[in-house]
């Protein structure tokens, strides 16, 4: 932390003095916001589904409550085909043991790229950029192409999640100590404007990394729709644990052609473990304008359904 802006208070996270938002949610509620306050400061934002659900006190270094609201957010993701010994050689054993990569043809499997913003949640709004191993449920058979189209059908995917940086520390802090996740801190860029929703990557110097850029697609009539995402991990303490996100899609479209989205890299950190998967086939993008989520705190893997 170099220094703390105007709008900005330090609290003590789990240890760690983190600067937060100023009268922002976090640091007037520490994850547990009632919904009427948040239907006051922001209107326009359905909150029904968030009215389902009932939130539970956890202890995990701190104290929190799960799961965690992502009230307005955007992202764009793209799934590309992978080198397979790279996937396998990334997922610890013990992990492996549980959940495959899923393989769609020999000697390849399934890497999503997502970047996400967060326009306003349980901790304020941030930046996020997730790279992730598409594996097959616990325990199961790696049927390959089968194994992700039942996936899909059940709409309860998972993945092994490899790079997860972020660009404020609140973020960081809760993300490394309550969720077991691989966050560290860069500058992050999001753009809206024009054709194309944009995202640019900084190393930690500040030097431009890796770039992002989604076709805006034609978004259809369609209900609102929830998908499950899952991931395993090890804890600090070398324990596996499980935890999940669900996603509400309020607006979303997809598409396979390979021009719609576009991976911009250069010899930054990131970029050069991007060309270490040796990416193929666009398997899919996904354009999701608008969205929210509800982030579950990970429980042991053995105590997890």
């Amino acid at each position: 932390m170099d220094t703390l802006k105007s709008n900005q208070t330090i609290i003590n996270l789990a240890g760690h003095q983190v600067p937060v938002l100023k009268g922002g949610l976090y640091d007037r509620f520490r994850s547990n916001p009632p919904l009427s306050v948040v239907e006051k400061e922001a209107p326009e934002i359905d909150l029904s589904w968030f009215k389902t659900i009932q939130k539970q006190k956890k202890e995990v270094g701190f104290t929190t409550y799960s799961p965690n609201f992502y009230y307005s957010n955007s992202s764009i993701t793209a799934i590309y085909t992978a080198d397979m010994k790279m996937l396998k050689k990334l997922i610890p054993a013990e992990v492996r043991d549980i959940v495959k990569p899923i393989s769609i043809t020999p000697g390849r499997g399934l890497v999503a790229i997502t970047a996400y913003a967060y326009h306003y949640c349980d901790n304020d709004s941030y930046n996020e950029l997730s790279i992730s191993i598409v594996t097959t449920k616990p325990n199961s058979t790696n049927w390959g192409v089968f194994s992700l189209m039942n996936e899909l059908k059940n709409k309860n995917l998972w993945g092994y999640v490899l790079k997860l940086p972020v660009d404020t520390e609140l973020a960081r802090v809760r993300g490394v100590v309550g969720y077991n996740l691989p966050k560290w801190l860069i500058p992050m860029k999001y753009s809206d404007q024009g054709e194309m929703m944009k995202f640019d990557f900084y190393d930690e110097s500040g030097k431009i990394d890796f770039s992002m850029g989604g076709k805006k697609l034609a978004i259809g009539d369609v209900q609102p729709d929830i998908v499950r995402s899952n991931f395993i991990n090890k804890d600090r303490n070398g324990q596996l644990t499980h935890g999940y996100t669900d996603v509400r899609a309020i607006k979303k479209a997809s598409s396979k052609k390979k021009d719609d989205v576009q991976l911009n890299l250069t010899n930054g950190p990131l970029s050069m473990f991007i060309k270490s998967l040796d990416l193929g086939k666009l398997m899919r993008y996904d354009y999701q304008p608008e969205f929210q989520a509800a982030l579950y705190t990970p429980e042991l893997a053995e105590k997890s359904k």
